[in-house]
């Protein structure tokens, strides 16, 4: 089965995808300059990162599925999404760094945090997250007329038949969100509790280097496909 036959229903939950992120990345940008807090900023600015990837990945399906069978591709639109993928990674990339810096920053001149409101958005910022990778999961996959469920993003790399290179680097910048958030959450709560108030710093500092780490790992994977490097 080609990738083309794969694509309706992974655009379709993008574009769902699209809207739940970018409405928590704008409340929790705002409200971590509200109230102070690093580690709520870096997870804000790391999901306007994957609202980016996700927007990306949303236009490769519709410029895939508009140029389906045209003959201005020699070898197809495949690559369509690949190159959304590469795009998407080296904004990451940018982002990483500067959530990084911004942390330092903060680690050099400290600024009071409002715990609770900051609590209060990343817990909602997590839960989004969650929404999101159950629903990206709920991806369906065909094979000789038999349908799979939960496939994660097609972890099933072995079978050409799940192979969406675009949905797959969606679907690791949201969990790699998701994961951020959790940071972010216990940075938090051990200021608020144990007023170790260096660790809120410290995980944006973390969760730069994680954007950074996946930033690399998607542009070696993609760089791969766009080069047919084996």
């Amino acid at each position: 089965m080609h990738i083309h036959e794969l694509t309706s229903d992974n655009e379709k939950k993008t574009l769902i995808i699209i809207i739940f992120t970018l409405i928590t990345m704008f409340a929790e940008v705002i409200y971590g300059y509200i109230t102070n807090s690093m580690a709520l900023l870096a997870d804000g600015y790391h999901m306007g990162t994957h609202a980016l990837a996700l927007i990306l990945t949303y236009t490769a399906y519709v410029l895939t599925r508009k140029f389906e069978g045209s003959d201005k591709f020699i070898n197809g639109t495949e690559k369509i999404g690949t190159i959304a993928a590469y795009t998407s990674s080296l904004f990451l990339a940018y982002t990483g760094g500067w959530i990084i810096y911004e942390a330092i920053m903060r680690v050099l001149h400290p600024l009071k945090i409002n715990f609770n409101d900051a609590i209060l958005v990343a817990v909602l910022g997590f839960i989004v997250n969650t929404i999101c990778i159950i629903i990206m999961e709920r991806k369906t996959c065909k094979d000789n007329g038999h349908v799979h469920h939960h496939c994660k993003g097609c972890e099933h790399e072995h079978d050409d038949s799940c192979k969406d290179y675009n949905f797959k680097a969606a679907y690791f910048h949201i969990l790699a969100d998701a994961l951020t958030s959790i940071f972010a959450i216990f940075a938090l709560l051990a200021g608020k509790f144990l007023n170790i108030t260096y660790l809120d710093p410290v995980i944006g500092i973390l969760g730069g280097i994680l954007i950074l780490r996946w930033s690399v790992s998607l542009i070696k994977d993609t760089v791969k496909i766009l080069i047919d490097m084996k």
